[in-house]
């Protein structure tokens, strides 16, 4: 088993990214002045939402149904964002422009309940309207993981009910995945591939999971998880290109017997699983991760208006 270590959103170096200017509350100020209070609800409490976007020839790739996810969010937990989407959009742009970035650019969107008069939970102390944050990297995905791909191990950490802290919520609150990820380094493998609370496989602790068998893709029914902007990407160029696709429970035994499997993320679009648990997955060929991955890059490409 190697020992080297690689993460879904390992990038290539880029030098440009020591000097970025980060979006704080309107402001665009050097990385090393952006700041946050200690107060804040966000370094405080994790209370807070949050969204990962790429740029693709100055566009905002998927933009509606990223902003459709965090308004959403954001509504269902009482957070006022402050502004429309036009405002978000404006926010983009101005941090864009103002580092030079038109493509290849990774951006994460956060925005928290603002800064607390005293250092306790009630969400009725944060009286200074809501803190946003844009961060914006040059950031282009380490081809390198398209060849090796990545290590899972199934870790005990599970993704919860609903009614504990919903997985579909993109929250700042990320200690349950920081755990599962822990876990699997403690494992020796990349990622944690992460159980639903029935033990059937779910997602790993940054990325929506997929297998193949026999030509088929199966992925969780996602009442479990972050119901991913490319995972539905996945599930609906399936869909509309013959590629026979099941939301579905099924167990490790099946992750195991694999042909073929890959996770799904903005950042890294398709990354295929070498192995899990140090069982090697397949073959080493993936043909229908390949189709998938052309088929998606011709989608980003029409999405952004550069086909």
């Amino acid at each position: 088993m190697s020992t080297d270590t690689h993460t879904t959103h390992d990038a290539e170096d880029d030098d440009r990214n020591r000097d970025i200017k980060i979006y704080v509350n309107g402001d665009l100020v050097h990385r090393d002045e952006a700041k946050v209070s200690v107060y804040d609800s966000g370094f405080m409490l994790g209370d807070g939402m949050w969204e990962g976007m790429r740029l693709y020839n100055g566009v905002w790739a998927f933009f509606d149904e990223h902003m459709d996810r965090f308004f959403e969010s954001c509504k269902a937990v009482s957070l006022d964002v402050g502004m429309d989407r036009a405002g978000i959009l404006n926010a983009l742009s101005k941090t864009a422009e103002a580092n030079g970035m038109i493509t290849d650019v990774h951006c994460r969107l956060m925005l928290t309940r603002g800064v607390k008069v005293k250092p306790f939970q009630h969400p009725s102390l944060s009286r200074t309207g809501p803190t946003l944050v844009v961060i914006m990297e040059h950031s282009k995905p380490a081809e390198a993981l398209q060849s090796q791909g990545i290590r899972l191990a199934t870790v005990p950490q599970v993704r919860g009910f609903p009614m504990s802290q919903d997985a579909k919520y993109n929250s700042h609150s990320k200690l349950n995945c920081v755990i599962a990820c822990l876990q699997a380094e403690q494992a020796g493998a990349d990622e944690g591939l992460m159980l639903d609370p029935y033990g059937f496989v779910n997602t790993t602790n940054a990325c929506n999971f997929f297998i193949v068998r026999k030509g088929a893709v199966w992925t969780s029914t996602g009442d479990y998880c972050m119901n991913g902007v490319t995972r539905q990407k996945v599930i609906d160029l399936c869909r509309a290109n013959g590629i026979e696709v099941h939301e579905r429970n099924y167990s490790l035994v099946d992750a195991y017997g694999a042909d073929e499997a890959f996770l799904t993320g903005t950042f890294g679009a398709q990354t295929p699983v070498d192995e899990i648990d140090g069982k090697i997955i397949g073959t080493g060929d993936r043909p229908v991760t390949a189709r998938i991955r052309a088929l998606y890059k011709e989608l980003v490409l029409a999405n952004t208006g550069t086909s």
